[in-house]
């Protein structure tokens, strides 16, 4: 079957496809009937879309394929009818799966999201059309002269933005790229030096959207009193190690005291061969595609960092609500750009929908991988790995045991938020029952969390990435995997470490 999948990787023919469709839904079917008739008792079965999932992008690297067919085994899955139920199998599938999309569609993450993340491309798109990016481009190119200084001033940049993930990825990705484009940098490498810097870097920093986020949930969660989350979770930065680790390591490759390896080291060979800066199909998810031709009268600095002055004091002031920030930064965009002459009304309304619509791709991505995590917890995934993983722990093993369990979990939902919400209700009373260290075991949820948000093929974080650097969003995965994987191994080795001194 792997072997199957291999060669229709490289095939063009639809009925190929619509034959592998075919054959891994009949094969579902099939496994469904030898499970319990009750969800609760699926226990390992429900690692199956899991594992389909994860075989199946690698064999054919088509991602929202992947998602959805995975989403259809879950949902065949949960949809059989039990005995004295109405209604037919595939009519419960169907049933079952509108209303899986109606639900994501409709929850308030989704609905955040294509705001935010819709909005964030239309403020680029508008910076575009201003000349903001361009203008900086030009005085920063003055500045960095060469490869490592072009690749320190995107890290640098992104360790000043630091308010929210998805701003930072955005905006540096879209400001960097034609700067590194000229130093010959592949986009995989770009794409993972500003992935890293984005969530690594908020959950070690008590003033983000993560650290407002973490806090509420270790308020209700009973962790924390009333009104003091942002106080605990100050307690455990210290041992968010992931996040500490996978921020760091960058400069270090930078600067090529960690040496490159593994596919990225390919993706070097691929640019120094005279091969493109960005792999296969890129253009499909880059938001800035076809934009490089357009010629600025008159570009200013000013128009690229107003607006994210506007969107991170705003942000800030409004009690960390992004989208608050989002909508009066396009305000003053409105105001300020018209001021200038730089754009006419109905240009900024019609760059402002391009910049939207250059979002669809990513925004599509993303909901996929709720509709999939929803259908996970559906079959209690989530919950069967937490509870195999713990059954036997510690209070020494237990931060070690919980973050290799829900980073692999986190690598496969690409949820981190989500993640959060359904791990935490279950690890803080389990570490506070066998006396292990609370604030060391958080600290172990939310790098799992970071880890697999950073590593997941259609996580945020990666979707979000790729589009501003204009790098396929596969590729971003397999090239940063491997760094992203020895930053979790010395993780691993702290938490254990702490795990023993602290407990």
């Amino acid at each position: 079957m792997f072997g199957f999948l291999s060669r229709e990787r490289n095939s063009s023919s639809s009925k190929m496809t619509l034959l592998i469709v075919v054959i891994v839904m009949a094969a579902a079917f099939g496994l469904t009937l030898l499970l319990p008739a009750d969800v609760d008792d699926f226990g390992a079965a429900s690692l199956i879309p899991a594992v389909f999932l994860i075989v199946y992008i690698f064999a054919t690297q088509r991602i929202i394929e992947a998602l959805t067919l995975a989403s259809l085994i879950g949902f065949i899955m949960v949809s059989r009818p039990g005995a004295g139920e109405e209604g037919s199998w595939v009519g419960n599938i169907f049933t079952n799966f509108s209303e899986g999309i109606l639900g994501v569609m409709m929850s308030e993450d989704i609905a955040w999201l294509i705001i935010v993340c819709g909005l964030m491309g239309s403020i680029i798109a508008l910076i575009e059309k201003s000349g903001g990016a361009f203008a900086f481009g030009q005085w920063i190119s003055k500045k960095a002269k060469t490869k490592k200084a072009s690749l320190m001033w995107t890290w640098f940049l992104g360790v000043v933005i630091f308010i929210d993930d998805y701003l930072n990825s955005l905006t540096v990705g879209s400001c960097m790229t034609k700067l590194t484009d000229q130093h010959r940098v592949p986009r995989e490498f770009l794409s993972y030096i500003v992935d890293s810097t984005a969530a690594p870097l908020c959950v070690i920093i008590p003033i983000s959207t993560w650290a407002v986020f973490c806090s509420r949930i270790l308020e209700t969660n009973n962790w924390a009193p009333a009104g003091e989350g942002l106080r605990y979770f100050i307690k455990t930065i210290p041992f968010n190690f992931y996040g500490w680790i996978a921020a760091i390591c960058v400069p270090l490759v930078i600067l090529g005291i960690v040496p490159v390896f593994g596919p990225m080291k390919k993706a070097f060979q691929r640019v120094a061969d005279g091969g493109p800066l960005a792999p296969p199909d890129s253009e499909k998810i880059d938001i800035r595609a076809g934009k490089d031709d357009i010629i600025y009268e008159n570009p200013k600095m000013m128009n690229l960092f107003l607006p994210i002055i506007v969107l991170v004091g705003g942000t800030i002031i409004l009690d960390f609500d992004m989208q608050m920030g989002v909508l009066l930064t396009l305000a003053f965009m409105f105001v300020f750009y018209l001021w200038q002459g730089v754009v006419t009304p109905v240009e900024f309304t019609d760059v402002a929908l391009e910049g939207l619509k250059n979002m669809i791709m990513p925004l599509l991505l993303m909901v996929l991988a709720f509709l999939f995590a929803d259908v996970n917890n559906q079959i209690h995934f989530t919950l069967y790995v937490i509870e195999t993983a713990t059954k036997f722990v510690t209070p020494q093993v237990m931060p070690l045991v919980v973050f290799i369990a829900l980073a692999i979990t986190e690598f496969i939902t690409g949820t981190n938020w989500g993640m959060y919400i359904i791990a935490l209700p279950i690890v803080i009373p389990l570490a506070q029952s066998i006396g292990c260290d609370v604030t060391l075991a958080v600290s172990a949820v939310l790098s799992a969390g970071v880890f697999g948000s950073h590593i997941c093929f259609y996580s945020d974080a990666t979707v979000i990435t790729s589009a501003a650097t204009g790098c396929n969003n596969f590729d971003h995965a397999v090239t940063q995997a491997p760094f992203g994987i020895m930053c979790a191994a010395v993780s691993a080795l702290l938490f254990l470490g702490a795990g023993f001194i602290i407990n």
